[in-house]
């Protein structure tokens, strides 16, 4: 059976959909609205204040706005880790409702001595399924029975963190079960929530996402561009820190507000209980990408050159069950650079000069490990566009264009310089 869609561009994002006019009046929670996707939903759905009438960000702290929020936008603070019955009892007071939520919220536990920045996964799993169980719990106690729950969960669902995987990776691929991934008790959680209320579910699956707000963690544009903006300062090209096979390696990269837009559609013209790959659709590596992002910054672009000499890390697992295990080739650590001398006595002066903010120095190995795992993986991250598709889904954005305009809005709220 044939159908007609409308589709429609908005700045660099093209392919997204055009929602029919009866679709208004709607009521939404974003939870974590202060983190990188929260915020960017919150932008998403503020582009439409007919269609949502009410927006409710809950987030300990709230979101940062340049201008503030929207006019139909209110920041509740929310704790959940606190019992059910307290945050319950917020909701209430402020009158709540929700035709549909958007759970970001996330907390990473700090990892291990000496180990990488998702090592602790048992207490990842704890923590961050109490998050969800509480508010799961919280909205029962309230009364407030939304038709949609959408949360977002991401890539290591796939198990990539461990080692190479099936390619592509599809929604349909078997949960890895070769340590505790949080992930899965989450979307146990929402299973159960759904039979028991009659919500439908939704849940999107970024990859490496991109975007702009002060908190700099688990986001490697700032890292990047902190990088390259030292780099120009110290006179030095933006050398690749991996070897070619990291550097021509194809990544599903995730820019937070392709993903919104992804998440709004979910819940309003995809069918409940669909899971669903948030990304760019844009094909991306480093080969590609670095001399751009050096060329923004005005530094010479250097990828691997013979003769690099390499310390390799072999993955700890083989979660796709055949061939050898994989491998990551770094001739430096993006962890390591940023605690050179050198870099933090740049990194001060431009701080200065420009009136940047700079992150606390005890959180370097957060911020800069999550782009050593960016720019060098042990196998390839890439996503199926296929079911997104076939439901409905269209949308795109080069990802080259979605880090250009991240590095502007970074430089917007003064975290790194102006291009």
């Amino acid at each position: 059976m044939s159908r007609t869609q409308k589709i429609q561009s908005k700045g660099i994002f093209h392919g997204l959909p055009v929602y029919p006019e009866d679709i208004h009046g709607l009521t939404a929670i974003i939870t974590g609205a202060n983190g990188i996707s929260g915020h960017y939903m919150l932008r998403v759905v503020a582009e439409s204040p007919k269609r949502w009438k009410k927006i409710y960000c809950l987030s300990r702290r709230p979101p940062v706005v340049p201008g503030g929020l929207p006019a139909n936008a209110e920041h509740i603070p929310l704790d959940f880790l606190k019992s059910p019955e307290d945050i319950a009892a917020t909701l209430k007071e402020r009158n709540v409702t929700a035709d549909h939520v958007f759970f970001f919220s996330y907390v990473q536990p700090p990892p291990k001595p000496g180990k990488g920045l998702w090592s602790d996964a048992d207490e990842m799993v704890r923590v961050n399924s109490e998050l969800l169980s509480n508010f799961l719990q919280a909205l029962q106690h309230a009364s407030i029975t939304p038709k949609r729950f959408m949360l977002q969960t991401g890539a290591k669902k796939y198990g990539g963190h461990l080692g190479p995987t099936k390619l592509p990776q599809e929604e349909s691929d078997p949960r890895v079960d070769l340590e505790p991934n949080f992930y899965y008790p989450q979307e146990d959680l929402l299973f159960e929530y759904s039979k028991s209320t009659g919500c439908g579910w939704s849940i999107c699956m970024p990859g490496p996402i991109t975007g702009a707000v002060p908190d700099a963690a688990m986001n490697y544009s700032y890292a990047l561009a902190v990088y390259a903006s030292v780099s120009k300062r110290l006179g030095k090209p933006l050398k690749f820190p991996g070897d070619v096979a990291s550097w021509q390696m194809s990544q599903s990269m995730s820019y937070a507000m392709m993903n919104a837009y992804l998440e709004e559609w979910s819940v309003l013209q995809c069918p409940a209980g669909e899971m669903f790959n948030a990304f760019d659709g844009s094909a991306f590596t480093w080969e590609a990408a670095w001399p751009q992002v050096a060329s923004w910054f005005g530094v010479e672009s250097q990828g691997p050159q013979d003769g690099d000499e390499y310390a390799s890390t072999e993955t700890r697992f083989n979660p796709r069950g055949y061939g050898e295990m994989g491998v990551t080739k770094r001739s430096f650590s993006m962890t390591e650079w940023a605690k050179r001398s050198e870099v933090q006595a740049a990194w001060r002066e431009m701080a200065s000069e420009h009136d940047l903010s700079m992150p606390d120095e005890r959180e370097l190995d957060r911020i800069f490990g999550f782009l050593d795992g960016t720019l060098c993986r042990p196998a390839p991250l890439f996503f199926s566009p296929d079911k997104g598709r076939k439901s409905g889904w269209h949308g795109y954005v080069d990802s080259c264009d979605a880090l250009k305009e991240t590095f502007d809005d970074l430089a917007k709220l003064k975290m790194v310089p102006r291009l």
